[in-house]
C-alpha cells in the first residue's frame, strides 16, 4: 500500500467519536449481566419470586443473548450494522423501562428474555462496525482493545453501580440506568457511525437460524444447571447439553453445504484462527470456574457482604481492562500469536496463587493477574478473528467469538463449579446431611448444634470448600498453560485462508 492509501485508510475524528458510541452499548450490556446479582434479592422479596422464578429472572438475559447473537451478527451484514443496532438500542431502552417497573415475576422474567434479544444485536454489531470503520491494522488493534476493554470493564464495574443504586433507590434503578445510555447512542449515533452492509448476500436461511437457536439454547441452560442441579434435575440438565449438541452437529452439516451459510465455519481450516477460537473458549471455562469459587470463597468462607465481595472482585474485570488496553503495545514489539501466548502463560502463573489462597488478598491477587494475562487474547485475538474475512462478513466473524465467549462461560460454571463441589463432598462425606452436599446446608446445618459443635462444622466445610477452590486453581493453571503451548504451536505468518477467498469490497451503503 503506498503512502497516499495509507493515509486515506487512516480513521479520523469522526470514526474516534464513533468509538466512543460504539464503547458505551458495549460497556453497558457487560454491566447488565452482573448488575442484577446485588438487586436480586431485593426485587425478589417485593415481587414474590419463588426460587425457580429468581434462577429465571438472573439467566434467562445470558441465555437469549447467547442464542441470538449467531443469527444477529449475519443479520447486520445483511441488512446493516448500524440499522440493527440502533433498532437494539431503541428496544433495549423501552424493554429496560418494562423490568423497572415490573408488577410481578412473570413480567421480569419476559422483559429480561427480551432484552437479551436486544442485547444480542449490540455486541456483533458495535465490533463489525469497528472492523468497518477502522480500515488500518494498527488503529484496529487499538480500538478493539478499547472496545474489549469496556467490555471487561462493565462486567466489574456492574455490581459496584448496583451497590451505589441499591442504597439510594429502589431496584428499578439498575435496569434504568441503560435509558440515557441508549439514547445517547440513538441521539449521537447517526452523525457519527457509517452503514455497512453485504449487498451480496442472500436472504437468512430460516432453519440455519432455527438449528442454531434449538443448538445453542438448551446447551447453554443445560450446562449453568449442572451446576446446581441434583438427582432428575441433573439428569434433565445432561440431557439438554446431549441435545444441543446434537442439534449442533445438524447446524454445522446445513452450514458447510450451504453456499451462503448463516455461520461461515469454513473459517475454521484456518490453523490459527482455529486456535483462538478455542482459546477464547477454554479461556472463558478457566475464568468463569475461578470467578465462581473466589466469589462464593469471599462470601461464604471469609464472611463478606455481596458488596464488598463485589468490591474485591473488581480487579478481575479491571486486570482483563488493563491486559487488553496494553495488548496494542506489545503487539508492536512481538507477533501477535507471541504476546497472546505469553500473556495466557502470565495467566497461568497467576492460577498457581489459587492453589494456595488462604484469604482474600492472595485470592483476589492470583484472579488479577490471570485477568491480567487474558488481555491479549481478548484484544489481539479478537482483531484476529473479524480481521480474517471480508469486512461484509465481520458481523458472522463476530458472532463467533461472542459465541464461543458465552459457551465457554457456561461451560466453566458447570465443569469447574461441579468439579469444586465434588471435591467439597469427599471432603465432608464422613459429615453426612446437607452438610455434606454444600457450605450453605454446612451452615443450616449448624444453627441447629451447640456452638462447639457448630463452629468444628464450619471449620471443616470452610475447609473443605477451600481446598475446593485450590482444586481450581490446578484446573485453571493447566488449560492456561495447554492455551499457551496451542496459540504459540498455531504461529505463522498471517495470510488470507485459501479455503476463503476475499471477494471485492462492497462499497459501504449510506443511509
Amino acid at each position: 500500500m503506498g503512502r497516499k492509501e495509507q493515509d486515506a485508510a487512516l480513521a479520523g475524528t469522526r470514526e474516534w467519536v464513533g468509538l466512543a458510541v460504539l464503547a458505551l452499548p458495549t460497556l453497558l450490556i457487560a454491566m447488565d449481566l452482573t448488575a442484577l446479582f446485588l438487586a436480586l434479592p431485593r426485587l425478589s422479596a417485593d415481587l414474590g419470586a419463588s426460587g425457580t422464578e429468581q434462577l429465571w429472572i438472573s439467566d434467562v438475559y445470558g441465555f437469549m443473548v447467547a442464542g441470538f447473537v449467531i443469527t444477529a451478527g449475519t443479520l447486520g451484514d445483511r441488512i446493516g450494522r448500524r440499522r440493527l443496532l440502533f433498532a437494539g438500542a431503541a428496544a433495549f431502552a423501552l424493554l429496560s423501562c418494562v423490568a423497572a417497573f415490573a408488577a410481578d415475576p412473570l413480567t421480569l422474567i419476559l422483559a429480561r428474555a427480551l432484552l437479551g434479544v436486544a442485547g444480542a444485536t449490540l455486541t456483533p454489531s458495535t465490533l463489525a462496525l469497528l472492523t468497518n470503520m477502522f480500515r488500518d491494522e494498527r488503529q484496529r488493534g487499538k480500538a478493539i482493545s478499547i472496545w474489549a476493554t469496556c467490555q471487561f470493564a462493565g462486567g466489574a464495574l456492574g455490581p459496584v453501580l448496583a451497590g451505589f443504586l441499591l442504597q439510594r433507590l429502589w431496584w428499578g434503578s439498575v435496569f434504568l440506568a441503560a435509558v440515557p445510555v441508549m439514547g445517547l447512542v440513538l441521539a449521537v449515533g447517526p452523525f457519527v457511525l457509517p452503514e455497512f452492509r453485504d449487498r451480496s448476500a442472500r436472504r437468512v436461511d430460516p432453519l440455519s437460524v432455527g438449528l442454531s437457536l434449538a443448538a445453542v439454547l438448551p446447551m447453554v441452560y443445560g450446562l449453568k444447571q449442572l451446576t446446581i442441579a441434583g438427582g432428575q434435575d441433573r439428569a434433565a440438565a445432561i440431557a439438554a447439553v446431549v441435545a444441543g449438541a446434537g442439534l449442533g452437529a445438524a447446524f454445522v452439516r446445513r452450514q458447510l453445504r450451504l453456499d451462503d451459510p448463516l455461520l461461515d465455519l469454513r473459517l475454521l481450516r484456518d490453523r490459527g484462527f482455529s486456535a483462538v477460537l478455542v482459546a477464547l473458549v477454554f479461556a472463558g471455562v478457566a475464568m468463569a470456574g475461578t470467578g465462581l469459587m473466589v466469589t462464593q470463597y469471599l462470601q461464604s468462607v471469609l464472611g463478606h457482604s455481596p458488596l464488598v465481595s463485589a468490591v474485591l472482585f473488581a480487579p478481575m474485570g479491571l486486570g482483563v481492562a488493563a491486559g487488553t488496553m496494553a495488548a496494542p503495545a506489545l503487539a508492536r514489539r512481538v507477533r501477535p500469536a507471541t504476546a497472546i501466548a505469553s500473556g495466557l502463560a502470565v495467566s497461568a502463573l497467576g492460577c498457581l496463587a489459587l492453589v494456595q489462597a488462604g484469604g482474600a488478598p492472595a485470592a483476589v491477587a492470583g484472579v488479577t493477574v490471570l485477568a491480567l494475562g487474558t488481555g491479549p487474547l481478548f484484544a489481539l485475538g479478537t482483531s484476529l478473528v473479524v480481521g480474517s474475512v471480508p469486512p461484509e462478513r465481520a458481523g458472522s466473524a463476530a458472532s463467533m467469538s461472542e459465541t464461543g465467549n458465552y459457551l465457554g462461560g457456561s461451560l466453566g460454571l458447570a465443569v469447574i463449579g461441579a468439579a469444586g463441589a465434588a471435591f467439597y463432598h469427599a471432603g465432608m462425606g464422613h459429615v453426612g446431611g446437607a452438610a455434606s452436599r454444600s457450605l450453605a446446608g454446612a451452615v443450616a446445618d449448624s444453627a441447629h448444634l451447640p456452638p462447639a459443635r457448630a463452629e468444628d462444622l464450619l471449620r471443616t466445610a470452610h475447609a473443605a470448600f477451600t481446598a475446593g477452590l485450590h482444586l481450581t486453581g490446578v484446573i485453571a493453571t493447566v488449560i492456561f498453560a495447554g492455551l499457551s503451548v496451542l496459540v504459540a504451536l498455531s504461529a505463522r505468518p498471517r495470510r488470507p485462508s485459501p479455503s476463503v477467498p476475499r471477494e471485492p469490497e462492497a462499497a459501504p451503503a449510506r443511509a
